[in-house]
């Protein structure tokens, strides 16, 4: 599997929303995503781990 990149554009509660690199949105709980995730957050997903990029 390919990794794939987002960047968060809204946390809303428990939910965060973004934006992949090829125009796809997606919502999330943030209770998969790794700590310190905030707005402008770019992640990466690979083998269905979310990481924090650069």
């Amino acid at each position: 599997m390919e990794p794939m990149f987002y960047t968060v554009t809204e946390i809303n509660g428990d939910y965060a929303q973004m934006v992949g690199d090829q125009g796809q949105e997606h919502s999330i709980t943030m209770f998969l995503l790794p700590e310190g995730t905030t707005v402008g957050s770019r992640l990466k997903l690979e083998n269905f781990i979310w990481t924090l990029e650069g």
